[in-house]
């Protein structure tokens, strides 16, 4: 039995409408029933609450349909490098840091006759903010290529 014919079978069981339904899992009445004509899917986590509103296992969900199994091993893929890609985007955030910095301490020398000395060097300051902005683009756009090879 496919999913959308389960759902169905379940919904109908309970004696809910797919008004009701919707209104159980937070989603519109229209996603019910594209989820019980095969048009469309839902996420884990609709699935998730299909299973506990239903007292169904999510193994008797997914192993009723094939493609909303793929749907599943696909979308968890976009998980598979968290980690990583944190570690990108807060090298880029430091990046952005370096960068407001020095252009704060610039406009302060300009208006103000205070004297700033950056710590760190002035490679640092002038070059810093740009490469890990870069490094972290490439990076983003490796993890981003690995996605899409998996």
């Amino acid at each position: 039995m496919i999913f959308g014919e389960k759902l169905k079978n379940e919904r109908k069981n309970k004696g809910w409408s797919q008004e009701e339904l919707a209104e159980k899992l937070f989603v519109s009445r229209q996603s019910v029933s594209k989820w019980e004509n095969d048009q469309n899917y839902p996420s884990i986590e609709i699935i998730i609450k299909v299973s506990d509103l239903f007292g169904v296992t999510i193994d008797e969900l997914l192993r009723s349909d094939e493609e909303l199994t793929k749907k599943v091993i696909k979308d968890s893929k976009q998980l598979a490098h968290p980690k990583l890609k944190f570690i990108f985007d807060v090298l880029f955030l430091i990046g952005i840091a370096l960068l407001v910095i020095k252009i704060g301490v610039i406009i302060l020398k300009k208006f103000t006759d205070l004297d700033f000395t950056l710590f760190g060097g002035s490679f640092l300051w002038n070059f810093g903010a740009l490469i890990l902005m870069i490094g972290a683009g490439i990076g983003s756009g490796v993890v981003k290529e690995k996605f899409k090879e998996d």
